[in-house]
């Protein structure tokens, strides 16, 4: 029991710590001078048409700028609904080459396929505020990438009581200013769902060719970047930019599959995520229970780092009490995704993942 009371500290402390000292993008009027391209993949994407295209569209601050959309192969109306825009260009998606996943295809395509020197890569799931993308490029600084964190919309019991991990996970794990600071590859924290790179750094790290097989596509480009010399990390930025994952806990639960097999780096370093996760998300509650007290205290630590993650990443922290069930489904999708990925099994978007 001292060992979860220790971790659980260690995780608090980190994610206060991150919470003060992470990179945060505001909804503030920015000016971007230099050209830039925002970049979305699109594949049956017909019920976010509409709204992604008209979040970007309403972007301000950008005095040179470009959205380029690709049609990855869709075969319901996407094409039709993004027919209804005429100030956007859009691109058919090219065959799938062998031993490429098809979104990191799909964003190749379209950073070969633009002119700007930033380059923008949005899921069609996000939505922007007005100052999203200048503000983002402005916070930036000297770094050459960054990854603004978008808030997680979450709809039904499921996905409330499992999204608020995504983030809480590196909040509570990783000392991001030193991560950053020294570019510590294997600290690196990143989210595709909003990427913002320089096309220059892009190209000289190899661009999504680089990772062309990595079902984790955004933190290992994250890596591939910093392992070529350049700067950059995780922003918070639920004042600016929102995105709802799934549609439903089915959808939630397929979507986590295809890649938590890669995310602790192989079965030995699962193993070892499991062990961290049920000994300081579930055995402190159990201890309780019986009495312990440590065990009490353990589990306030935990549920405490959880409502700071939440206020911080602009999510409610009503299920942070919850937080020993939250962990018993990861560590249950863990080992579903495990056995996806020994039997061949993983698919995504009609498509199989190795």
């Amino acid at each position: 029991m001292e060992l979860s009371f220790f971790l659980s500290s260690l995780a608090l402390v980190l994610v206060i710590l991150n919470s003060l000292t992470m990179r945060v993008v505001k909804n503030k009027a920015a000016e971007i001078t230099q050209s830039v391209s925002i970049l979305v993949p699109m594949r049956n994407e017909e019920s976010n048409v509409s709204g992604s295209i008209s979040s970007l569209l309403k972007q301000r601050g950008l005095n040179d700028s470009e959205i380029v959309v690709l049609n990855d192969h869709s075969t319901d109306k996407t094409e039709s609904e993004l027919a209804k825009f005429s100030n956007i260009r859009v691109l058919p998606g090219q065959p799938l080459p062998h031993l490429w996943l098809g979104k990191l295809w799909a964003c190749q395509q379209l950073a070969d396929n633009s002119r700007g020197e930033y380059l923008v890569f949005m899921d069609a799931d996000v939505r922007l505020e007005e100052n999203a993308i200048a503000s983002a490029i402005t916070a930036m600084g000297k770094w050459d990438f960054i990854c603004p964190y978008p808030k997680q919309i979450t709809i039904g019991f499921v996905q409330r009581l499992f999204q608020p991990l995504l983030q809480w996970s590196w909040l509570a794990s990783v000392p991001l200013l030193i991560a950053q600071k020294l570019k510590i590859k294997s600290m690196a924290v990143a989210n595709g769902q909003f990427f913002i790179v320089k096309r220059s750094v892009y190209q000289a790290a190899g661009g999504h060719a680089s990772v062309k097989a990595e079902v984790l596509d955004d933190l290992m480009l994250a890596r591939q970047l910093i392992n070529s010399g350049f700067s950059g990390g995780v922003a918070e930025a639920s004042r600016v930019a929102s995105c709802q994952m799934y549609k439903s806990a089915k959808e939630l639960i397929y979507g986590y599959r295809k890649s938590l097999w890669k995310a602790f780096g192989g079965i030995a370093g699962s193993g070892i995520a499991i062990f961290i996760l049920v000994i300081t998300g579930v055995v402190p509650i159990i201890g309780a229970l019986q009495g312990s007290e440590i065990g009490l205290l353990s589990f306030t630590l935990i549920v405490l780092s959880r409502v700071v993650a939440s206020i911080r990443t602009g999510s409610l922290p009503n299920t942070s009490l919850l937080h020993p069930l939250a962990i018993m489904l990861l560590v249950v999708l863990i080992i579903y995704s495990w056995i996806g990925k020994l039997t061949g099994a993983l698919v995504w978007r009609d498509r199989p993942v190795s």
